[in-house]
């Protein structure tokens, strides 16, 4: 059954980019292992990463599947209704993630991507590789 637009439109205003389910999860995560001194969606940070540890200079994304274009190249053709509009919004999130990336990498940050599917599938497993990152001791410059 198609979805009228008005029901299109609501469901669209549900979404948020901010404080979503799997950012909120991973934090709980990476809360109960006794990391506390990270912030969330940090705005004078290039890209507004969701999670970011100052102190060692790491970004961490947690990037929803849709929006960032998980699997794309099969995923695209999923797409029904207004396609001329999501393909290349979609496609623009995707180098917009890649710029944001390498310009924090120049900036001398760690850049950590995580898609949504991982965090929800196996949140402990995406913090362990935070984590393993968080214990290395830092080299000196």
């Amino acid at each position: 059954m198609a979805k009228t637009l008005e029901q299109i439109s609501y469901n669209m205003s549900r979404i948020r980019s901010c404080g979503t389910v799997h950012e909120k999860r991973l934090c709980a995560v990476l809360c109960r292992r006794g990391f506390y001194s990270f912030e969330c969606n940090v705005r004078d940070i290039p890209g507004q990463p969701d999670i970011v540890f100052r102190a060692r200079r790491l970004d961490v994304f947690c990037d929803g599947d849709f929006w960032h274009g998980y699997d794309w190249e099969h995923r695209r053709d999923d797409l029904k209704s207004n396609r001329s509009y999501w393909i290349p919004k979609i496609e623009r999130n995707m180098v917009h993630d890649r710029a944001v990336t390498f310009s924090l990498r120049a900036q001398g940050w760690t850049v950590m991507r995580f898609w949504e599917h991982e965090i929800k599938k196996d949140a402990d497993d995406v913090a362990d590789r935070i984590e393993a990152y968080l214990r290395r001791i830092p080299l000196l410059p």
